[in-house]
Formats: C-alpha cells, sequence, structure tokens
C-alpha cells in the first residue's frame, strides 16, 4: 500500500504531507453543464425566474465553494487561492458553467475548480426548481490544470 499517496501502513486515509514540496504557481479550469427546459432557458433569458438572477447567484456561490473546498472534502489542503473566476453562459440547452482556480501553493487546486463548478450548478438548480424539478447537472469535469510534479494536463478535444 506504500504506493497509495492517500493510504498509511495500516490502510487507513491520511493527508498527503506537502511541506517538502515546492511553492508553485497552481492553475485549473473546471467546467459543467446545467440542462434544462426551453421555458426555464427562456425565464432566465427575460429575468423572470422567482428567486433572482440564477447566473450571478451561481457564480458567487462557486467562487464561496472554492475557498471553502477543504471544509468540504476531507484530504483536501486548504489554499491560499489568488483568483477564482466563474462564467455562466445560457445557451438554447441550458447553462455552461466553468471555474478558473489558481494559486502559489505545494499542491493543486483541481478539487477547487470542480468544487466550483459543482455548487454553481447546484445553485443554477436551486434558482430554478420552482420552474423545471427536470433539469440535469452532467458533464462536471476537469478541462485543464498546470504547474507541479505531474506536470500539465489539457482534456482533449471531441472527447
Amino acid at each position: 500500500m506504500s504506493e497509495l499517496t492517500h493510504i498509511d501502513e495500516q490502510g487507513r486515509a491520511k493527508m498527503v504531507d506537502t511541506s517538502e514540496k515546492p511553492i508553485t504557481t497552481r492553475r485549473a479550469i473546471a467546467s459543467a453543464r446545467v440542462l434544462m427546459s426551453a421555458a426555464t432557458v427562456a425565464a432566465i433569458r427575460d429575468h423572470t425566474t422567482p428567486k433572482g438572477d440564477p447566473l450571478e447567484t451561481a457564480r458567487l456561490a462557486g467562487i464561496v465553494a472554492a475557498k471553502r473546498t477543504a471544509e468540504l472534502i476531507p484530504l483536501c489542503h486548504p489554499l491560499p487561492l489568488t483568483h477564482v473566476d466563474v462564467r455562466a453562459e445560457l445557451s438554447d440547452e441550458g447553462v455552461r458553467l466553468e471555474a478558473e482556480v489558481t494559486a502559489r501553493a505545494q499542491t493543486g487546486v483541481e478539487m477547487e475548480a470542480l468544487t466550483a463548478v459543482s455548487v454553481a450548478a447546484l445553485t443554477i438548480y436551486d434558482m430554478c426548481k420552482a420552474l423545471d424539478k427536470t433539469m440535469t447537472i452532467t458533464d462536471v469535469q476537469l478541462e485543464l490544470k498546470t504547474g507541479g510534479k505531474s506536470g500539465d494536463y489539457r482534456r482533449a478535444a471531441n472527447r
């Protein structure tokens, strides 16, 4: 079990010690989609959703979520985030979300970006559920990560 970084000699989950890792600039981008009915898209577009603007509320919720990732996911390290941006784009099918997170740290920010888009998507659902309970949260995925020992990653197009 010594090959598994988050498991100790007794097979218990552990937080990885990053104290000897160099501080580097880490960046990650994650995305998600919320599919919804045409009527719900129209309500968002026309600013007639019952709880207010779901896109702006989701954007702010995603930013807060990125900053609180270590409180939600047990083995994540609390990180000094230097930048979080969550974008929400309305289309005919629903909402596409993208979160970009940056930090100068000893470990990556992939989980922060993924948490941001996940909570943003849940917020869209919450803000629109009175109109459409059939909404689907889908395609939560890492798009890009840079920095760190494992190198850079970019999701292949048309995957």
